[in-house]
């Protein structure tokens, strides 16, 4: 598979992505509102077509991982770590020190993944995720850059 990973701030491939890989997509008007802000950047994985994708925040000297999926049919495939690999360099070349994310704390495949990244437990955030079962603790984490 050959996979190609751009910036993009084109919120509609971000709402499109993010309903293929969650139950509960957020609205494409937040990510126009995310996009549009100049500390924000998105990057789509194509393989070739749109495979996954990150949504990427950098405050002072920290960057934070807003938004990450990976299409069903391409998880286990190597797209997830790509995008990781991506997101933390250009966080590091905008002045980041740590990168950050948050994921769900029985979500232990994407957990498994952002391991072998590099990234460790920072803390934990209680009912942090709600949906229609009720509210579901965070782990954070963080990889020093």
């Amino acid at each position: 598979m050959r996979l190609r990973i751009e910036r993009v701030r084109h919120p509609p491939i971000f709402a499109a992505l993010h309903a293929a890989c969650f139950d509960a997509p957020w609205p494409e008007d937040t990510f126009a509102r995310l996009l549009a802000l100049p500390t924000t950047f998105g990057l789509v994985a194509a393989a070739p077509e749109p495979a996954g994708f990150a949504l990427v925040q950098i405050a002072a000297d920290e960057a934070e991982v807003l938004a990450m999926g990976v299409v069903p049919a391409r998880r286990r495939a190597g797209v997830g770590r790509a995008l990781l690999a991506d997101a933390a360099g250009a966080a590091r070349a905008a002045g980041a020190a740590a990168l950050f994310l948050e994921v769900r704390a029985d979500n232990a495949a994407a957990q498994a993944l952002y391991r072998c990244a590099g990234f460790a437990i920072a803390g934990r955030r209680a009912g942090y995720y709600r949906d229609a079962q009720g509210a579901h603790d965070a782990i954070v984490m963080r990889l020093a850059l």
